[in-house]
């Protein structure tokens, strides 16, 4: 496993993530729904601005997973927003990798270099059903919050 920091560079690769964050439980959404949608497209299309980061689980030129912290702000907040001093987590494991441990080392290591950063927590929107969240209540997260079908998770760092 190798892992690099994302970049502005990657704003393509984390468009992708996000279409398979949405689609989770099947095809629903397209790049077009991801490209029209503010309230999706936020998450890649500043990146990286202000404090956010990620990183990107890497073998050769393929990037297995990403994960990724966004701090959006009130008046655009995303799917887990708490707080505008806490970012949004989003990660992605692509098809072909999920299942081996790479998302939660990648987690892991997102959230040491969020917690050396004095990042006070990540937070994040998990819809029912999604099996990432036995990952999330692995690494600590707890719920505070819900929305629909979904529920706002937070991992306080401080």
């Amino acid at each position: 496993m190798a892992i690099r920091p994302l970049s502005m560079a990657d704003r393509a690769l984390l468009r992708e993530a996000t279409l398979a964050n949405m689609n989770w439980d099947g095809p629903r959404f397209t790049l077009d729904d991801v490209d029209g949608s503010p309230e999706l497209s936020h998450y890649f299309t500043s990146f990286p601005s202000g404090r956010d980061f990620g990183l990107a689980d890497v073998e050769g030129d393929t990037a297995r997973a990403v994960a990724w912290l966004v701090f959006l702000p009130a008046e655009d907040p995303g799917y887990g927003f708490v707080d505008p001093g806490i970012p949004e987590l989003s990660i992605t494991t692509f098809a072909g990798h999920r299942g081996e441990g790479i998302g939660e080392a990648l987690l892991a290591e997102l959230i040491d270099r969020a917690r050396s950063r004095g990042i006070p927590g990540i937070s994040l929107s998990v819809a029912d059903g999604n099996r990432a969240r036995r990952l999330y209540d692995r690494a600590g997260f707890e719920v505070v919050g819900r929305s629909g079908s979904s529920d706002t998770m937070l991992l306080a760092l401080t």
